[in-house]
Parts: structure tokens; sequence; C-alpha cells
């Protein structure tokens, strides 16, 4: 078992579809896909575990300069592959029982100007001009949105007209590094084919990683499926995060929000580890560690369900 430890060459898209090809060519387990392709083009790529009739949908990667729950993601499912192939008998059931997507790197574009794998060309030049006009937002690592400026987890169709006057009061109200919910609910390339991939998926739940600040979020505007909450607290005793409401400038209009609001099913946001974005590559152990508590505390809620 390989995993990737945050060490050089930087992490970047082209890292991350080299270890999602490689881990569908050394396990039978794991097939690859691709569901989308980002503002440049890029190909969004995922991986899919099991052939059972409950379905769970994972995904990283959403804001660019939170790029370290990529590799986190992709150590767990690694991890998972690993068992299974080692002929573990709870990763057998699994495959039996449940159908997982696991969608690594939702904002490559993002990911790839903040890590400085993209430092030249016309896009790299079209998002330093957006920076440019939000010289309060170091750039790129405080870059946040994909690279056309919207904010990917400001795109779904769950409150969306109360997070764009939120977010415009604010004055995120054009292209920028962060929180500009775009020109409409699923403009965005990325959010739009994440929201085609979970409906296709019909999940029975779906958590989304996100850094930082060790929490997790549960509910959209104060509401919450039957079951959730208990299965919220499970999350946290896995990993040792507390249980939080999401603050309301930030309350609507994600994917968490969507496939509660939509879908009616428990689905999550964590925020794995602590300080400032983005977290170093030092960081990717501990994140590591309890996205895979996470991860496989909800599979296993999913094939017992």
């Amino acid at each position: 078992m390989i995993l990737y430890d945050g060490s050089a060459p930087e992490w970047s898209s082209l890292a991350a579809g080299a270890r999602v090809r490689s881990l569908a060519e050394r396990y039978p387990c794991l097939r690859s896909g691709v569901f989308g392709r980002s503002g440049m083009g890029k190909p969004l790529r995922c991986l899919f575990f099991g052939e059972g009739e409950r379905a769970a949908v994972f995904a990283a990667g959403q804001h660019a300069n939170e790029w370290i729950c990529s590799p986190a993601l992709l150590n767990h499912v690694e991890a998972l592959a690993s068992a299974w192939a080692a002929g573990d008998a709870a990763a057998r059931e699994l495959y039996r029982r449940t159908r997982l997507c696991f969608a690594p790197l939702v904002n490559p574009d993002g990911a790839d100007l903040v890590t400085g794998a993209l430092r030249r060309g016309r896009y790299y030049e079209r998002a330093a001009h957006i920076a440019a006009g939000f010289p309060d937002v170091p750039f790129p690592s405080g870059w946040k949105a994909n690279i056309s400026g919207v904010d990917l987890n400001l795109q779904y169709p769950a409150g969306w007209e109360r997070a764009k006057e939120i977010k415009f009061a604010l004055g995120w109200t054009r292209p920028a590094p962060r929180d500009y919910v775009g020109a409409a609910p699923l403009c965005a390339a990325e959010g739009r084919a994440l929201y085609l991939l979970t409906r296709r998926m019909a999940p029975k739940t779906a958590l989304t990683l996100h850094t930082q600040g060790e929490v997790i979020y549960w509910r959209y505007r104060g509401f919450a499926p039957p079951g959730a909450e208990a299965l919220a607290e499970a999350l946290a005793a896995a990993s040792g995060y507390a249980l939080d409401e999401a603050p309301d400038e930030s309350g609507s209009a994600g994917y968490k929000d969507w496939a509660i609001d939509a879908l009616g099913i428990p689905a999550f946001t964590v925020e794995c580890g602590l300080g400032e974005n983005p977290l170093p590559a030092s960081e990717l152990g501990g994140i590591s560690a309890a996205a895979d508590a996470v991860c496989a505390r909800l599979e296993a809620w999913c094939a017992a369900s």
C-alpha cells in the first residue's frame, strides 16, 4: 500500500489523475471514471467501489486552497481497496452491499493555481487579474474559487438566492478568489458535474471534505433528515471533531445543503485540520486519519441502512 505523504512533488491535478489511474489498475475492486470537465477542460476523475444497492458519494477539493483533502480522500480509498485485496471480511461485505463513489478533486484548475502547478498562461493571467481586484486576499494562496472566480460550494440550488444576497452584501458581487456565488446556480462546470454525478448515483448519504476547523456540519438551516443526528454524533466520535452549525454567511447553497434539501439524505461537510488555508502538507497525516475515520464510519452506516 503506497499512501501519499505530502512530500515532493507538489500535489496537482496531474498527480491526482495519476493516483486515480494507478489505484484502478492495481486494485480490481476499483473502477475509474470521468464525470465531467473543468473550466480548463481537465477531466474530473472519480473512483467507484462496490456492486451493491446502497450508494454514497464522497467529494473533496471543491475549494482550491483546501487541496490537501484530495490526497487525504485517496489515502482512504487506497486503505479500503488494500483491505479488500487482503481478503478483509468487512471490506468484502462493504463491496457486496454498497456502491461508493469518490470524487477526489472537484476543482483541479483552482488546486493547480494554489499549489503552483499553474504558473503562466491565459488562465493564470485571468485569475491574477481577478485577484488584483481583491487585494486583501493573498494570491494565489487565498484562492478558493474555480479558475473563473466562482466559489463551487456556493453553486447548489439550496438557498442560492439567500447566499447571493449575503455574499453580495459583503462585497463579493463579481468573479473573485472566494465567495462569489456565480451568475446562477450550477453555472460552473465543476459544480454542475458533481450535481449530475450525485443525481445519477442516487445516494443514501453524501460527504464533502474541506479544511479547516475540525468541525462537522450536518444540518441545513436547522433541518436534518431523520437519523442524521445520531449519524453525525457517530462521525464526531470517530474523528474527534465537534458538531457545529454552519455560520449564517456560509449556511446556504453548499453541496451538503443541497443533498439534505433536495435529496432528503443525511449529508455532511467535514472541516479537517486546524490552521490557515492552505494547510501545509505536513498536516496530511492527521487529516488523512480523520478523513479515513469519518468515511469508514459513513460507509458502515450505508452498508447497514
